[in-house]
């Protein structure tokens, strides 16, 4: 009895460690994969993106796994990178939806 009820102790936590690593630690990379998936698919000519150095820039043409990304003001600058270097984009329709908010919420502190 005593050894069953031991082996019956051990199955148990290991059900319950593997569960905790389970959702604490997979379930959440393969989200974070799925959504870095998502941005990538859903980059077009015209967003601007934040690389993985820190650089901001524009997008100026997208290919299967490159992107030629434009930096800085002066329109010389054109770099083709990996698709893997940007860490965050922004799409020129959320950046004038974000302006729009920040004017409207000015607005009303002014009044």
């Amino acid at each position: 009895m005593e050894g069953m009820n031991s082996s019956l102790s051990l199955v148990i936590w290991m059900v319950v460690m593997f569960a905790f690593i389970y959702f604490f630690m997979i379930r959440p990379q393969n989200k974070e994969q799925k959504a870095k998936t998502a941005m990538m698919s859903a980059l077009a000519v015209g967003d601007t993106v934040l690389t993985t150095s820190g650089f901001y820039g524009v997008v100026i043409d997208v290919q299967e796994d490159t992107v030629i990304v434009e930096f800085g003001s002066n329109k010389n600058c054109r770099i083709p990178m990996q698709k893997a270097a940007i860490a965050q984009v922004e799409k020129p329709e959320d950046a004038v939806k974000a302006k729009e908010d920040t004017d409207k919420k000015a607005d009303k502190k002014t009044k």
